[in-house]
């Protein structure tokens, strides 16, 4: 199936964060579907309405109603990592944000694609306590899903995507082999000729790291990334303040 309108909602991840940078922009795995959408599709048209930052709610009050504007075909949603990963997380208020967007988007003819969460434990030992967190909203996305006729790249069965080689500094944003490994995976989710399951395939093996190696990447980590990561809750700061979509009206991609 060909598409002509491409609209992508969600945070970070579907912004593009790491891959590429402030100075250059960011490209990400959905810029990287769209370029794939393209090659069969060549007058595919293609918006990324995601701002980093963006709680699931924020992105079906900001990003639904541009979204159903631009008459998409298809549309990604991708929401809800920023809610898991906060205190006071409702994973029944996150699925009904879901709910909501893939009900007015199906509705509007449009074929969504979404996906369920990896276990972000596997990738930060300080995280392992919010594995059930992920769990359930992972079973609420699939129901959701289900009702709406959605179509699901189920991302937690799916072992590689926890491979820290997949992930940026930060183990919050995919780098750009894991961008990548995203898009192959949507492409295969709607069938698009040329896709496959590489996308499930694990890397190869590396030998086990020292101890003192996997103690000392931990103590950066928190000094990096987990330290201003509080420090902005704390003050009640997001990253997304102050930002719009990289991408919000509808133009041509070149394959």
């Amino acid at each position: 199936m060909s598409y002509c309108r491409y609209v992508a909602l969600g945070d970070s991840q579907t912004e593009g964060l790491g891959d590429g940078d402030e100075i250059r922009g960011y490209r990400g795995w959905a810029d990287r579907f769209a370029e794939l959408l393209a090659e069969t599709s060549p007058a595919l048209e293609y918006a990324n309405l995601a701002v980093r930052g963006r709680r699931a709610a924020e992105v079906l009050a900001e990003q639904l109603a541009p979204a159903l504007a631009l008459r998409p075909d298809l549309a990604t949603v991708m929401a809800g990592m920023n809610d898991l990963i906060r205190p006071g997380f409702d994973a029944a208020a996150v699925a009904a944000s879901l709910d909501e967007m893939f009900a007015a988007l199906t509705g509007a003819g449009a074929h969504v694609i979404t996906v369920t969460f990896p276990d972000v434990g596997r990738m930060m030992p300080i995280a392992r306590p919010l594995g059930a967190r992920v769990r359930e909203l992972n079973a609420r996305i699939l129901a959701a899903s289900a009702r709406h006729g959605v179509t699901v790249v189920d991302a937690s069965s799916a072992a590689v995507l926890t491979d820290f080689r997949l992930w940026s500094e930060d183990r919050l944003h995919a780098s750009p082999l894991g961008h990548e490994r995203i898009a192959a995976a949507m492409a295969a989710a709607i069938g698009l000729p040329g896709s496959d399951d590489g996308w499930t395939r694990p890397l190869p093996a590396l030998p086990p790291r020292p101890v003192w190696q996997a103690v000392t990447a931990e103590l950066r980590w928190l000094g990096a990334f987990a330290g201003p990561w509080v420090a902005r809750r704390v003050r009640g700061r997001s990253s997304g303040d102050g930002r719009t979509a990289k991408r919000p009206e509808l133009s041509p991609v070149r394959a």
